[in-house]
């Protein structure tokens, strides 16, 4: 029993270390080039850094990893408070963003590995504009993962109003996210909103409740939930 509850413990903690993962991989990685940027600047990036590239192409597969393994802790929370719904949400949500997130740390270890330092700058220009347009997609799944577990540990009686709140807000942060598309700025798909405010949003998202998860076990969580239903 106690080591079943050291897993179950340490899946929903699996958020916190995600976030720590990210972090880490964007510190190796270092500001990525923009869309449209001249085939001198892919190679220099790409090809000149190729090391550093894919030491942090490595941690952000651990990163994506560990934020399956608490989309997974988080939809069995969901279900063992009766919120199937929800649970099945997050499942959904997860295996949409892991498959985005994958692709793109794909295209750029290819960049990095092989094609931008082969002599096809279209081609190379073309992934590291594609690369862009996966993080603005990307925000479609993780705003439902935000919204179905938000909503679901809320209705669960888990989350309280203001924790609920929370949740709503970061869930707008990201569908704005979606909205990115101008040609320059802070609005543009390889802008700052997109690169940098509404990434850290989910991040901080994933850890709190993560965090929170962690320290609270669901199953005290969804009985004293019921108790005071029957008492209501």
């Amino acid at each position: 029993m106690k080591s079943t509850f050291d897993w179950e413990r340490n899946w929903r903690s699996s958020g916190i270390a995600s976030a720590l993962f990210f972090v880490i991989a964007y510190v190796i990685d270092g500001s990525r080039p923009k869309v449209g940027a001249s085939a001198a600047t892919l190679v220099a990036f790409y090809d000149g850094d190729r090391t550093r590239i894919l030491i942090a192409t490595i941690v952000l597969g651990f990163a994506v990893l560990n934020l399956l393994w608490f989309a997974a802790a988080l939809a069995s929370v969901l279900r063992d408070a009766g919120k199937g719904g929800w649970a099945n949400a997050a499942t959904a949500a997860s295996a949409a963003l892991g498959a985005l997130l994958f692709v793109n740390i794909t295209l750029n270890a290819a960049l990095a590995y092989s094609i931008a330092g082969s002599g096809s700058p279209e081609l190379a220009s073309g992934l590291n504009d594609l690369s862009w347009v996966l993080v603005v997609l990307s925000f479609f799944p993780a705003a439902m993962l935000v919204m179905s577990g938000s909503f679901g540990l809320w209705r669960a009686g888990i989350f309280s109003n203001t924790a609920f709140a929370a949740g709503v807000s970061a869930m707008a942060v990201l569908l704005a996210g979606t909205t990115t598309w101008a040609s320059d700025g802070l609005w543009a798909a390889d802008g700052a909103y997109s690169g940098l405010v509404a990434p850290i949003v989910a991040l901080a998202w994933v850890a709190v409740v993560s965090a929170f998860l962690s320290r609270k076990s669901p199953s005290t969580a969804i009985t004293s939930n019921r108790a005071a239903v029957h008492a209501a």
